[in-house]
């Protein structure tokens, strides 16, 4: 399967830049505006609506419409790690890993790593995918990680700014 990874150095401790990337406010602020992202339902692993953290269970729906071209493509995504499940991560690294349920991929598979390198975080997305259209989807898998770039390099910024105005 296709992979792509992308890592940032931010400015800030890994438990903020945890606790931050935790939450479906945090998917809303790091989602960029081209993106036209709208988030509907959010359920905690034991069915509540909309739950403070998002942990192992939880789900999150979900549409987008890059750029506003073309019909809005729904997403269902759950929460399928969370290590650690508490409120901060261990002194060292912390991930969480959510999967594509329902959506345009055939298989979407992300995972936010943090890293604690002294008073910052390396933050580490990776993405393991499959495109749509079987073969043709499969053939045109690895290059289609260049769409992802712009997506990624965009979220990485806006964690570094807005830790970099505390």
């Amino acid at each position: 399967m296709p992979t792509y990874r992308r890592t940032t150095r931010v400015p800030a401790p890994i438990e903020d830049v945890w606790e931050f990337h935790s939450t479906v406010d945090g998917l809303r602020e790091l989602t960029p505006d081209w993106m036209r992202l709208r988030v509907g339902d959010v359920e905690g692993p034991d069915g509540s609506p909309d739950p403070d953290v998002l942990v192992a269970g939880s789900t999150i729906g979900m549409s987008i419409r890059p750029f506003g071209i073309g019909p809005r493509q729904r997403w269902t995504s759950r929460i399928v790690e969370r290590d650690p499940d508490g409120e901060t991560p261990p002194e060292r690294s912390a991930r969480f890993v959510d999967e594509m349920e329902g959506g345009p991929f055939r298989r979407w598979e992300h995972t936010h790593a943090f890293y604690a390198a002294d008073d910052e975080t390396l933050l580490v997305d990776t993405v393991t995918y499959r495109l749509p259209l079987g073969p043709l989807g499969d053939a045109a898998g690895p290059p289609a990680k260049i769409g992802f770039e712009g997506m990624f390099r965009d979220r990485h910024r806006r964690t570094v700014e807005r830790f970099s105005k505390n």
